[in-house]
């Protein structure tokens, strides 16, 4: 009996959690953006946004590898310059990823911004405050539960992303290897105690995480209150 190996595991979940975190830093200034454009531009930018999750996974991949592939020109500025591979890496593996999921952090977030009462924000424009003390102490505070719920679906999505992690960091053993490419490895390979212990691991694993994070919006309201 083979021992079970849980790289894949720890990969996904930093995978994961890198993920969310630039979906974060992306789609929290993207969505709000968005939430108060009334420009083309904006327009523009809100249907490119939906983009990732139309396309086909190994679609978007094929891009991804079209725009960061050693070929490409930011690949080879980026190797030549700095040493740097992203095709085939963890860094392609997270980058994947975060293409995947920050479409559902900005649609998320986005709703909520756009349900906050602008009178509540023109008072503290009345008050004096700048824009980003009303973004950081209103703004932010009101739209929590949504912003929770993007961080969960972003999560959730990178967690579980297979085609376009598998085009663009592929899957190479003890490197970039995630559990959904490992399960479906184990599935080509017959071997069904593997296939059944990596999905029950993913299944709890990711249900573990999306309590924590719930519990995590449901303490801050209450604190809030």
């Amino acid at each position: 009996m083979n021992e079970l190996n849980y790289f894949p595991l720890f990969l996904s979940i930093k995978v994961a959690v890198l993920a969310t975190l630039t979906s974060l830093a992306i789609g929290i200034p993207t969505a709000y953006y968005l939430s108060i454009s009334k420009s083309r531009i904006g327009d523009i930018i809100d249907s490119l946004t939906n983009f990732p999750v139309i396309l086909p996974p190994t679609v978007l991949g094929y891009y991804l590898l079209v725009l960061l592939g050693r070929q490409s020109p930011i690949g080879i500025f980026l190797e030549k310059n700095f040493d740097i591979m992203i095709v085939f890496t963890p860094i392609g593996a997270v980058i994947a990823a975060s293409v995947v999921s920050v479409p559902y952090l900005i649609k998320s977030a986005k709703t909520s911004f756009c349900e906050i009462d602008s009178d509540l924000l023109n008072a503290g424009r009345v008050l004096g405050k700048n824009e980003a003390y009303i973004f950081l102490t209103i703004i932010i505070p009101l739209s929590w539960r949504g912003i929770i719920a993007g961080i969960t679906m972003a999560f959730a999505r990178a967690l579980g992303d297979f085609g376009t992690t598998l085009m663009v960091a592929g899957s190479i053993p003890d490197k970039t290897l995630t559990m959904p490419i490992a399960i479906y490895n184990a599935m080509q390979a017959d071997d069904t105690r593997t296939v059944n212990l990596l999905v029950a691991i993913m299944t709890i694993t990711a249900l573990s995480v999306i309590f924590i994070i719930s519990r995590i919006g449901k303490k801050r309201k209450t604190q809030n209150v």
